[in-house]
Formats: structure tokens, C-alpha cells, sequence
């Protein structure tokens, strides 16, 4: 499927490959710690991670979704901090790219140059404690008063909250209305009434900082509603289909390494007198890897050629967000049993691995939750 590639947009994966080893200094430590990459932040700003897709005119490169996503796979398979990854897709799909899309001329124009430049962060603030799945049902509430929004409410395991500098906070403006009674508010840090805790302890993605946001009679400006009053449900929707589409370029990259690693440790371990590789059980394994590796790049690539076509692909990005995390869970998981203790053992990266593709069936839509998109698309 790279053949589907430009010649400047595999290049860009190549380089993203380079580029992401040096991201890897201290990583290992860092994820002990739960610590975000603040350094390697600012360096995949440098190499023009946060602005690939972004217009000229606000600071970015202008080279399209496929070059973004093709250099997020190449990020994927050499970097070995997933956190930081997911940091970076959700500040890219759920910030900056409704903001481009549904932002004024003045909202673009504050925001996003420092977002692709780096100096800001962000994110958007959706789930609440009763409100996952159902995302529409929640009670966060934003009140008119004079030129300004009141917010009162609680959102919770909410992506880079901890280290944001901007927030999408979706909140009831219409009570009589579910979905379109929803808004959508860019809330900066530090504004009076919005507290933030710090970093949720999690089982994978350690380095990604999640936490809960707090709204206690916070004053959002008018002009900082994102959209039409009651245009929640349609930003939504919008940002989540593009992040079901792209997120998944970096668990397709570190499948595509985890499998190299497998081959390569399969034809050098040897028991009983032979290449472990050479039983049928540990082959079986590495060519179904094979098989979810290059499906996984058909169904992403098929998405991204929709979306970049400027149509709408809620069905395929469904698909390719089920398809792809399930995939990157069981490769991950099929590579510890083939490593065995090695793989089991904290000092090498397949632990980790399994740890961090399991958050990817529960994030941007749980599987479940994509299997009720599909199967409603399908008239079910």
C-alpha cells in the first residue's frame, strides 16, 4: 500500500523514522515516572510534527492528511513513547483540527500558530464520569450571561489536561436538546473557576498526561465559543472521525516494528536444536502478525484517501479504528508469548507495548462502541 504514497510523503516517513530515535533518549525512565516529554514536545514542533497539515498562512507545512499520517506511522515505529505520541494525535484531531474547521478567522489566528509552533498545547474535554460512551448525556452546562458563558461542570480522563494551555470543552447550552443542545468553548489556562488535577496513574501510555477538569461558575467569552451555539454535536463528531482516521498510523508503525523484531528473534532463538521460528505454532503467529500488518495499512490508508478527498467516511473510520487497535493488541500480545520471559520482563519494550495497544480498543470510542457505529451505518 505505500505505493499509494507520493514519493515526498514516504520520504517524510522515512525521516519521521530518523527522527523519532531521538526521541527515545530517557524514555524508559520516563514512563517509570509517568512523565511527560516536554523537550521532545518542542522538538517534534521543530521537525513540524504539530503543523504538517496545517495551512501556511497559520505556521504549518500545508502537505495534506496522507504526508501527516505517513509520518505519524514512521513516528510509530521508531518511537518508543507511545504517550507523547498519543499526546501529539489528540492535540493535532481534537484541538487544532476543529479549530481550523470550525474557528472564526480571529480564533485561528490566536491559536493556531502557537499550536503548530509548539508553544501551546491542547486538547478537548468530552467524558464525564457518567457520560463515556454516551457522550451526550452529559451535564457539564454552559449559561448566557451578558457577553460571556458561565460553565459549571466536571469532565474526566481527559487527554494532556494536566499540561494543556487550551481546552474544547463541550457543554449543555440547550437542556430541551441532546445533541443539539450541545456548544463547544476554547477554555485557556488559568482562567478563574477552571482547575485541573494532576496526572492520573495509568496502565499504559504513561507519558501522556490525563486528568480531570474541573468548572466551578468559569467566564468563557463569547467570542470564544467554537461555532454556532448548539454546533457541539456536529465538532464532535467531526474531530472523532478524523482522529478514528489518522490516530491510528502510529500503532500500524509499531506493529510493523514489533513484527521485524519477531522475525528477526524467531530465526535467532533456538530450542530443541532449531530456530524457534521453524515450529509451526511460532510461524503460524508471525504470519497471522503479517496478515493484521498489512490489513491494518489497507483499511487506514482507504480512510485517509477519503478524508483527504474532502468526503465524509464515518463507516471506514469506524472500521479502521476496530480493525487497527484490535490488531495492535493482538500483535503485541501474540509478541510476548512468542519473546516468553523476555517478553514478559519490564526491561524490554513488549510489556510496555501490550500495556499501551490496550488503551487503543478503549480510546477515541471504545471497539464496542465502533461495532454500534457500523452496524448502524448499516441500516441495523
Amino acid at each position: 500500500m505505500m505505493g499509494a504514497l507520493t514519493d515526498e510523503q514516504r520520504d517524510f516517513r522515512d525521516r519521521a523514522v530518523v527522527f523519532a530515535k531521538r526521541l527515545n533518549k530517557g524514555a524508559k525512565e520516563r514512563e517509570r515516572r509517568g512523565e511527560f516529554d516536554s523537550e521532545g514536545w518542542l522538538k517534534c514542533a521543530a521537525f513540524g510534527i504539530q503543523g504538517i497539515c496545517m495551512p501556511e498562512q497559520y505556521g504549518g507545512l500545508g502537505l495534506g492528511i496522507p504526508t501527516c499520517v505517513a509520518t505519524m506511522e514512521g513516528l510509530g515505529c521508531a518511537c518508543k513513547d507511545s504517550g507523547l505520541l498519543f499526546a501529539l494525535n489528540s492535540h493535532i484531531w481534537t484541538c487544532e483540527a476543529p479549530i481550523l474547521r470550525f474557528g472564526n478567522e480571529a480564533q485561528k489566528q490566536k491559536y493556531l500558530p502557537d499550536l503548530i509552533h509548539g508553544r501551546m498545547k491542547g486538547g478537548h474535554a468530552m467524558t464525564e464520569a457518567e457520560a463515556g460512551s454516551d457522550a451526550f448525556s452529559m451535564r457539564c452546562t454552559a449559561v448566557k450571561r451578558g457577553g460571556a458563558y458561565v460553565l459549571n461542570g466536571a469532565k474526566v480522563f481527559i487527554t494532556n489536561a494536566p499540561i494543556a494551555d487550551i481546552l474544547l470543552v463541550f457543554a449543555v447550552t440547550n437542556p430541551h436538546k441532546r445533541f443539539g443542545g450541545v456548544s463547544t468553548f476554547l477554555v485557556e489556562k488559568g482562567w478563574p473557576g477552571m482547575s485541573v488535577s494532576k496526572p492520573f496513574e495509568m496502565m499504559g501510555l504513561r507519558t501522556c498526561p490525563l486528568g480531570e477538569v474541573v468548572l466551578e461558575d468559569c467566564e468563557v467569552p463569547a467570542e470564544n465559543r467554537l461555532g454556532p451555539e448548539g454546533a457541539g454535536s456536529a465538532i464532535f463528531n467531526s474531530e472523532m472521525e478524523w482522529e478514528r482516521s489518522c490516530l491510528s498510523a502510529t500503532h500500524l508503525g509499531a506493529m510493523e516494528k514489533i513484527l521485524e523484531d519477531c522475525i528477526r528473534y524467531a530465526n535467532e532463538r533456538r530450542q530443541f536444536g532449531k530456530p524457534i521460528g521453524k515450529f509451526q505454532a511460532i510461524a503460524h503467529k508471525i504470519a497471522d502478525m503479517k496478515v493484521r500488518c498489512d490489513l491494518s495499512r489497507l483499511v487506514l490508508y482507504r480512510v485517509v484517501a477519503l478524508k483527504s478527498a474532502g468526503q465524509r467516511a464515518p463507516l471506514e473510520a469506524a472500521m479502521a479504528k476496530l480493525y487497527v487497535s484490535e490488531s495492535y493488541a493482538h500483535v503485541c500480545q501474540e509478541a510476548v508469548q512468542i519473546h516468553g520471559a523476555y517478553g514478559y520482563s519490564a526491561e524490554f519494550d513488549f510489556e510496555r507495548n501490550l500495556r499501551d495497544a490496550i488503551g487503543s480498543k478503549i480510546y477515541s470510542g471504545t471497539s464496542e462502541i465502533q461495532r454500534n457505529i457500523i452496524a448502524s451505518l448499516l441500516g441495523l
